[in-house]
């Protein structure tokens, strides 16, 4: 009993402190609570004092990974309001819809969906978010938009890899995999509706407007939900890119017609046309990024391998702290760290930083003939100071609170959730999936963490294996609404100050509309498909 409270205490004093009404800070609440882990760890776990401070290096090291991520991104917005490009794409979006439900449809749930299909990283909220702040939506609202809609696609992310990857530790046949993707979607597919109206009611100020406009809404929704849900029944790579695209034009070419859109608030915008050339130059930004991205992602091609490649390499003993290496496709790892069995690695050029958003930044100031580099630069480091100490925080917290295997605290409490379910595992199953995204901040982590117990709840309660898996891979996806290194991302780059308890509410909120309507799919619908 001592080590399940001790397992539950740092989450639900983050919890409380992020929580409440006048929250604390991420800044301050997360080191502490990565404090208070790495005591029970000593104290109550008896976990070993070099091994538990060579995983705290690991974590604050992992820590590289979001930040460069954040200024990458946010080098990249700053880019595209120093060039005008901003302006540009907010006219053009005017001219299509001045429909502000239009507007959220096009970029933060189809384009987002495309940009998470080709990266993952929490890519789509980093770009899609300042897209929408420039549109006038404000800042507190269009980061929880933003986080709510990068949930959906996130279940086969990066061209399917928390699928492929994130269920690698279990011997899946081919079958088995494809029936996990096929359900995943199903339950994707029949939640997306209430999770993008229930985003669009925390955005918009006028909620009437959804009812108004609900036929443009729900065709947006499933030409993206519709070929994703397709897709899974063949392919585990393709379902969210693919998805995404065609969504896209299709909720394009809706919302250029006025299909489904209520006339009285879909009044185009009295500005001339804008030149083809002049757009694909505003636009560069965003197509080049996604250009890239698609590029360095599908294995078929050959470049993610090369970007990851970390042979041949030069070695450097740090003595006691680790082995340092350095490959020349620049992926950087530290080995042995503390004399342990610890690890990190970072790929400084496949991490979508580097490349392709410093990249496309550089070429965007290019083109426009800018020479507001510096600026950008101060910008970009002004706006990391606040992440900096709470993402330290975060992955130290994470990495402690996952030591340890079956015997962790993460692995203690996803035991005792099944414990208390029995039969009605199903309904639960998302949970343990979303708390897996919760404290790793990615899907693909969850999965790698929960599947051998989710596997084995399945077993031993007479559940279809490929069902309650299916729940996880949906749970580790709506888990990303409420991951506090997405929701500190999301804020440094719309530049909110201390917002980060106040979006967790909001989001909390959606995530249990979420998981009740996968558990009641898992338990109800599953079985029978």
């Amino acid at each position: 009993m001592m080590h399940l409270i001790a397992a539950y205490l740092p989450l639900v004093v983050l919890i409380g402190l992020m929580g409440k009404k006048n929250s604390m800070a991420s800044s301050r609440a997360l080191p502490l609570c990565a404090v208070m882990a790495w005591w029970l760890s000593l104290t109550v776990f008896d976990q070993n004092l070099r091994e538990l401070n060579a995983t705290v290096a690991s974590g604050m090291l992992l820590a590289l990974t979001p930040l460069s991520i954040i200024a990458g991104a946010i080098f990249l917005f700053r880019t595209m309001d120093v060039t005008g490009a901003l302006d540009t794409i907010r006219t053009w979006l005017n001219q299509i819809s001045h429909n502000p439900i239009a507007q959220l449809m096009i970029v933060g749930w189809a384009f987002a969906f495309l940009v998470e299909g080709a990266s993952g990283f929490g890519t789509p909220a980093a770009i899609a978010a300042p897209v929408l702040y420039s549109l006038g939506f404000p800042a507190l609202r269009v980061a929880v938009f933003c986080l709510i809609m990068n949930t959906i696609p996130v279940t086969f992310g990066a061209v399917g890899t928390p699928i492929w990857f994130g269920f690698s530790v279990l011997e899946l046949t081919p079958q088995a995999l494809h029936a996990i993707a096929w359900k995943a979607a199903l339950v994707n597919t029949l939640a997306a509706p209430f999770i993008v109206i229930a985003g669009l009611a925390l955005v918009l100020e006028e909620r009437r407007a959804i009812l108004s406009n609900l036929v443009f809404i729900l065709l947006s929704t499933f030409a993206c939900t519709l070929p994703y849900l397709l897709l899974s029944t063949i392919s585990v790579e393709f379902p969210a890119l693919a998805g995404g695209a065609i969504g896209l034009f299709i909720t394009l070419m809706l919302a250029r017609r006025g299909i489904g859109l209520a006339r009285e608030h879909n009044r185009p915008s009295p500005t001339g046309a804008i030149a083809p050339r002049t757009l694909i130059k505003a636009t560069f930004p965003l197509w080049g990024t996604v250009l890239v991205l698609i590029l360095t992602r599908i294995h078929q091609l050959g470049l993610k391998q090369l970007l990851q490649r970390d042979h041949p390499a030069l070695h450097v003993s740090l003595g006691p702290l680790g082995d340092l290496h350095l490959s020349a496709a620049l992926v950087v790892s530290l080995d042995d760290i503390f004399l342990t069995d610890v690890a990190w690695q970072h790929s400084l050029l496949y991490v979508p930083s580097l490349v392709p958003f410093i990249l496309i930044a550089l070429l965007t100031l290019i083109w426009f003939r800018s020479s507001a580099t510096r600026q950008v630069a101060r910008q970009t480091f002004d706006s990391l100071r606040a992440p900096f100490p709470a993402l330290l925080g975060a992955l130290v917290f994470v990495n402690v609170m996952m030591l340890g295997g079956e015997a962790s605290p993460v692995a203690r409490i996803g035991h005792h959730l099944a414990g208390l379910s029995g039969q009605n595992w199903p309904l639960l199953a998302p949970i343990l999936g979303a708390l897996g995204s919760f404290f790793s901040g990615s899907a693909t982590i969850s999965n790698l963490t929960f599947a051998a117990i989710q596997s084995s709840i399945a077993t031993q309660s007479g559940l279809d294996p490929t069902s309650i898996l299916a729940l996880q891979g949906v749970g580790a996806a709506m888990g990303n609404m409420v991951c506090i290194n997405n929701i500190v991302a999301v804020t440094s780059i719309l530049a909110l100050k201390h917002q980060d308890g106040v979006i967790l509410r909001k989001t909390a909120l959606v995530l249990i509309l979420y998981a009740t309507i996968a558990g009641l799919a898992g338990a109800l619908l599953l079985p029978h498909v």
